[in-house]
């Protein structure tokens, strides 16, 4: 049953058949009518997480706050009614309008005020939340905000309960004592139920390493998969650690769909599949190997192994790399990366298919890093293909909020608005009227 305002009706407990437990009669009514319509169980109780959610986010609605679905289990004679964090939800316990969730890339309150109702997720890295908000004055309006505390708590308040918040830890290579403690932080601005713990991979480097990529041009001597186990390892440890302690983990970082598999042994709830760097690369590294193979000139060779030291692909040790191992290297990632349409998208193709096998149902891949003119609509056509539809609950697409307000539009759109207001100002009435002198 829909009210007029189209919310669920909710458990009339003047005449429910239920005999509700003493205490619960206030969360139970919360309830929508449909969620215990079909129980036969003659007492109805809420659980204690129900109670917890409803006290930590209830106090402006009537029915369950979004970010929550509604499950009962029956034992006996009892209902028991439990609310279980899963951001495809709005309030009510009713699902968003589509399995395919949308995210946030920003640390900016403000931006993020004006997309909440749209999205599920906020993500916030270091990039994000320094270079992009607090110490940019264009963002960070009169130099409001200056911790990354100050911005949670902000943030908390302009995306609500139904938005998680990926906050990505300060030093992956440091004490696990000072990142529990970080953890502990954020979780007492967000609450449990809605901090994400971004955690990064970590390739070659360690607390010993990590250091010099702040120092002169930042590129590593040794290529990037020349590490120790231990060290390449040390994010999926890092991981599954705080997954064990109960967090739920953002394993991010993630560009080739080869990552995938091994990240999700972390039990992650978040997996990435970042778009735009690798797809650039791929068709930088393209565009060298074919101007090689149609003149034979070596200038092209050499110019192919600068990139790849600027681009981590190779280390210095490699800037004089023999130019027949650059090559073949260069032509094997291509092989690798070689996979259906050439539009970028073959990382998130290749990694749904490994989501999709998983024993891990609440795990979501985020599809990240994205611009230019052809990514997200390219993106919104491989997920409407029949192979990806079934997965679109397994999917948050996630950008800056600019970005993604682009594909709200259309120059139609101009052109039926120039019409729609004209015909408007033409009219004997007093809507014309007001139009016209708003628009004078």
């Amino acid at each position: 049953m829909t009210c007029a305002n189209g919310t669920a009706d909710r458990v009339d407990l003047d005449a429910t058949r239920f005999e509700i437990r003493i205490g619960h009669e206030g969360y139970v009514r919360r309830l929508p009518e449909r969620v215990t319509r079909t129980s036969t169980a003659g007492k109805l109780e809420v659980t204690d997480r129900f109670r917890e959610v409803v006290d930590l986010f209830g106090e402006d609605h009537q029915d369950t706050p979004a970010g929550f679905r509604i499950e009962t289990a029956t034992h006996g004679s009892v209902t028991s009614v439990d609310l279980v964090r899963d951001i495809g939800y709005e309030r009510g316990g009713t699902p968003r309008p589509t399995p395919l969730l949308f995210s946030a890339d920003s640390a900016n309150p403000y931006e993020v005020s004006d997309c909440a109702p749209l999205i599920a997720n906020v993500t916030c890295n270091p990039g994000i939340v320094y270079d992009l908000f607090i110490n940019n004055p264009d963002a960070n309006i009169g130099g409001h905000f200056t911790t990354l505390d100050e911005v949670l708590v902000e943030l908390s308040k302009a995306a609500g309960p139904g938005c998680d918040v990926s906050v990505e830890i300060a030093n992956p290579y440091g004490d696990i004592k000072e990142i529990l403690e970080e953890v502990a932080r954020y979780e007492e601005i967000l609450t449990r139920h809605r901090l994400v713990v971004k955690v990064p991979h970590t390739g070659p480097l360690s607390a010993d390493t990590a250091g010099d990529l702040l120092k002169g041009n930042g590129l590593l001597r040794k290529r990037y998969n020349s590490g120790a186990p231990r060290d390449m390892l040390r994010g999926h440890a890092l991981a599954r650690q705080l997954h064990d302690l109960g967090h739920r983990v953002n394993f991010t970082l993630m560009f080739e769909p080869h990552q995938t598999p091994l990240a999700l042994q972390a039990r992650p709830y978040f997996i990435n599949a970042f778009v735009r760097h690798r797809a650039d690369a791929t068709r930088r590294m393209r565009g060298f190997v074919a101007a090689y193979d149609a003149t034979s000139d070596e200038q092209f060779v050499a110019d192919l192994r600068d990139y790849l030291v600027r681009m981590d692909y190779l280390g210095t040790d490699d800037e004089a790399l023999d130019l027949l191992t650059v090559l073949r290297l260069t032509r094997t990632l291509l092989r690798q990366r070689a996979d259906g349409p050439d539009d970028g998208m073959d990382s998130v193709r290749r990694s749904l298919r490994w989501l999709s096998t998983t024993h891990l149902p609440e795990t979501r891949l985020i599809v990240c890093s994205m611009d230019g003119e052809q990514m997200f609509p390219d993106l919104m056509t491989m997920l409407s293909e029949p192979e990806f539809l079934p997965l679109h609950r397994r999917v948050l697409v996630t950008a800056d909020p600019a970005y993604l307000a682009r594909w709200t539009t259309s120059p139609h759109v101009v052109t039926y608005q120039r019409r729609f207001l004209s015909a408007v100002r033409s009219a004997p009435d007093a809507l014309s009227a007001g139009t016209s002198s708003s628009s004078s």
